[in-house]
């Protein structure tokens, strides 16, 4: 499955939103985009999931039938998915299990969050987890929708200075064979990890590729016990 848009642009009431930028990402991929700090960034990672229709342009998926709106999460995004900074973690976390369809009652919860080192952060005020916490739950929450194959990941750089916080998460993501957009805005361009996409331009440097982890070959012991074993 790849995800190309072809020069898509959007302009709002008061002038150009995002000017004609282009990317192809596909599973496995992770890509970096770049942009001035405010509403482009955010209104190029909704066109990518289909939220925002461009002006100009287009976006689509290729190798999967399904709407953009099924395939793409958004997380954290400013004003559209973020979550109320006044919720404890296991109300956010409630919501996000119930929106990707998984069981989301008080015990489910709990174990999911103890499943994925947070138990202790359940009854916190979202607005006062580490940024490093925060990205990390909300990448995987993302990742948990049904029929989900890319993550945008919108500004995570806007709440900390540490790289690491999101470019980890982003690439366990891409290695688990998701592909994997991150939208950044006030971290120096000499500071990411790698070249990124720029917002505004149609040429686009490859995005970094993970493989998902191998499965490891039947070792010949084990292929002979097999081929011996009774049907």
């Amino acid at each position: 499955m790849q995800v190309r848009a072809d020069r898509v642009s959007l302009d709002g009431h008061h002038g150009t939103l995002l000017p004609p930028t282009s990317l192809t990402v596909g599973e496995g991929d992770l890509a970096i985009v770049h942009g001035e700090p405010g509403v482009g960034v955010t209104a190029f990672g909704l066109a990518l999931a289909g939220r925002l229709k461009p002006t100009t342009g287009t976006v689509h998926a290729e190798g999967v039938d399904a709407p953009l709106t099924e395939l793409v999460a958004v997380v954290d995004a400013p004003g559209v998915s973020e979550p109320d900074d006044a919720l404890p973690l296991r109300v956010v976390a409630g919501e996000e299990l119930a929106l990707a369809h998984r069981p989301a009652g008080k015990e489910d919860v709990a174990r999911w969050l103890a499943q994925h080192d947070a138990a202790p952060f359940a009854g916190t005020r979202f607005e006062n987890l580490t940024p490093a916490l925060r990205t990390r739950l909300l990448t995987e929450l993302a990742a948990e929708r049904k029929g989900v194959r890319l993550l945008v990941l919108d500004t995570p750089d806007r709440h900390t200075s540490d790289v690491d916080t999101w470019a980890e998460p982003a690439r366990e993501q891409a290695g688990r064979g998701l592909a994997v957009v991150v939208l950044t805005a006030t971290t120096p361009l000499s500071a990411l990890p790698f070249a990124p996409a720029r917002i505004g331009a149609a040429e686009q440097p490859a995005p970094q590729h993970f493989a998902p982890p191998a499965v490891p070959a039947p070792t010949e012991e084990l292929a002979e016990s097999t081929d011996g074993a009774p049907e």
